[in-house]
Formats: structure tokens, sequence, C-alpha cells
């Protein structure tokens, strides 16, 4: 193939794109990004955090973690406390990655509430004061950018 390029979606594992130059030369691009749910809700780790403090690293742990079926951590290419970056139409966080214990679950990302979900949710309460947390489409990719601090992030979202 002369100057082309096709992408190839592989909904199996994958985005793949496959490059070819002028000299016949190939390479593979993992394109990983997936669209998911995102689903939030109370966890124990963001319940005994909340009891240090919210500005205890044992609630920053819990609230700044992202917890995925293993096979959509594969399909990520992203290993145990590897960063993930999760885009919603309302905003865009970094997280760590972890492996949920309640999988399987592929397609849906669960993260405890706190300000990293907030970033991530509509403001709209529909009138009941509570935005909706639960069932909120977002893409999920891998990155190499650490997770901010609260401070940057609210610094973000004000």
């Amino acid at each position: 193939m002369t100057y082309a390029a096709r992408v190839i979606l592989n909904y199996s594992k994958r985005y793949e794109g496959i490059l070819s130059n002028l000299y016949g030369e190939t390479w593979v691009v993992w394109l990983a990004k997936l669209k998911m749910i995102l689903v939030s809700g109370r966890s124990l780790g963001q319940g005994l955090g909340k009891e240090a403090g919210k500005f205890s690293s044992r609630y920053m742990d819990a609230t700044a973690t992202c917890q995925l079926d293993p096979e959509d951590m594969e399909k990520l290419g992203v290993s145990e406390g590897g960063s993930v970056k999760i885009t919603s139409k309302h905003g865009c966080i970094v997280v760590k990655a972890s492996k949920s214990r309640y999988a399987p679950h592929k397609g849906v990302v669960f993260i405890a509430y706190g300000p990293w979900v907030n970033a991530l949710t509509s403001p709209e309460t529909h009138g009941t004061g509570m935005p909706g947390f639960k069932g909120l489409e977002v893409e999920v990719e891998p990155v190499e950018e650490p997770v901010k601090p609260v401070d940057g992030l609210l610094k973000e979202v004000v």
C-alpha cells in the first residue's frame, strides 16, 4: 500500500491502527480507548477514609481509583495501579486503575463517591438535590499522567 492507512475497529480486543508507508514498512499502533458506563457509589475504602478525614491519604486513594473488569484492563493494556483517563461530556479525570473484586462486569467502571467522580457528573439534579451518579457514558483510556492532587482538581472545576 502506498501512503495508505487503514484503521480496523476490533471490538473483541482493542482499537488497532495499521499504518503502511511508501516503502512497505508496516507499524501496528494501539489506540486503546473503551466506551464504558460509569457507576459510582459508596465503598468500604471510601467510608473508612472519610472517617480518617476527607484530606487523608486513605480517602484520597479510595476516591482516586477506579475499579475495572480484568478483561477490560487487558483490552486497555493497563495494569494494576496504572493511570487511566476517564472522559465524560461533563469533564475529564485521571485516576488509578484497579481490578474489580466483583467481576465480571465488562463495560462498567466503578469509582467511589468523591471529588474525582464529581468532576465527571452533570450538575443537573432534576429537582432532587442529587446529581446522577449511575449510568454515565464515559471513555476510558490508559495514560502516563499522574493523578492530580485534590486541590489541583478542584481548581480546574471551579
